[in-house]
């Protein structure tokens, strides 16, 4: 397929990048900030004519797309005030989404949030293992963006019977360099029981998205993505009862098994997380 990559010098975008070209895929990266200017087109997602117009066509850069993937954005809550994060981030995924569908573009996969599964956990989870099935319970500024855009997609996919949109609730996404910082984490079970221990490799991430953009279908879907691990040396299920004792357990959690698994992930994109901190420290 020929896709855009908006925001593909981030984290996870660097990684997607090399992951969908290396399947085959021709790669457009559109970003605001970049190592080298001359391997993406700079585009402002707040501004719908740049969107559009990139989306469209670009000289020396594409004649035309077949999918976006959508990862532009502020990253996390705090990094700017609440208003610059709500107008950056929802005018992005706006503008995003409606320069596709006007330019006929159908297949999009984009980035939403493990933070409207009600991280951080100040209040406890309704119950684990947890999953995309109750109702999301966004906790800051930068979560009540992610539900508004879940709410925009299911929107415009019931009025574009043709168009595919794929949500990824993405954990704490990870490279191998983060991965030394670990260990440190279980002299306290608190320190990141803030989203129940989570994370995702960012090449597990990356693979995730290949396999939403080739099984892509109408309509609009979510998924949760996170790593089948922990990043605790500790059993989930002692990390549980030491922190949030009364949660229930709706399934078995096996060792250092993930209490958010991607489970639907594997039903239906066959995504199964390969890579764990564990391999690396």
């Amino acid at each position: 397929m020929r896709v855009a990559v908006t925001g593909g010098n981030g984290k996870l975008g660097r990684v997607t990048v090399q992951a969908l070209r290396d399947a085959g895929h021709e790669v457009t990266v559109l970003d605001v900030v970049g190592p080298d200017r001359e391997a993406f087109t700079v585009v402002d997602f707040t501004d719908y004519g740049q969107t559009v117009d990139a989306l469209s066509s670009i000289d020396n850069r594409h004649e035309g797309l077949d999918a976006v993937v959508h990862l532009a954005a502020i990253p996390a809550g705090g990094l700017r005030s609440d208003s610059a994060t709500f107008h950056n981030n929802m005018n992005s995924t706006f503008n995003v989404f409606q320069a596709a569908r006007r330019v006929g573009i159908s297949t999009i996969v984009y980035a939403s949030s493990e933070t409207l599964l009600g991280i951080p956990f100040e209040s406890p989870p309704p119950y684990v293992p947890l999953d995309e099935e109750y109702e999301s319970r966004p906790e800051s500024t930068y979560s009540v963006v992610k539900h508004l855009e879940e709410e925009l997609a299911q929107k415009l996919v019931r009025w574009d019977p043709e168009l595919s949109i794929t949500a990824l609730r993405f954990s704490n996404v990870m490279t191998v360099p983060d991965y030394a910082a670990f260990p440190a984490f279980d002299a306290d079970a608190t320190l990141r029981s803030w989203n129940l221990w989570g994370y995702i490799d960012a090449r597990d991430g990356a693979e995730a998205i290949r396999l939403s953009l080739e099984a892509s279908r109408p309509g609009f879907d979510v998924f949760n993505i996170f790593a089948a691990d922990t990043v605790m040396s500790r059993p989930s299920a002692e990390l549980m009862a030491e922190v949030f004792p009364a949660v229930e357990f709706r399934a078995s959690v096996e060792g250092t098994g993930s209490l958010a698994p991607s489970e639907k992930a594997r039903r239906v994109l066959g995504f199964v997380p390969q890579h764990s901190w564990r391999d690396h420290v």
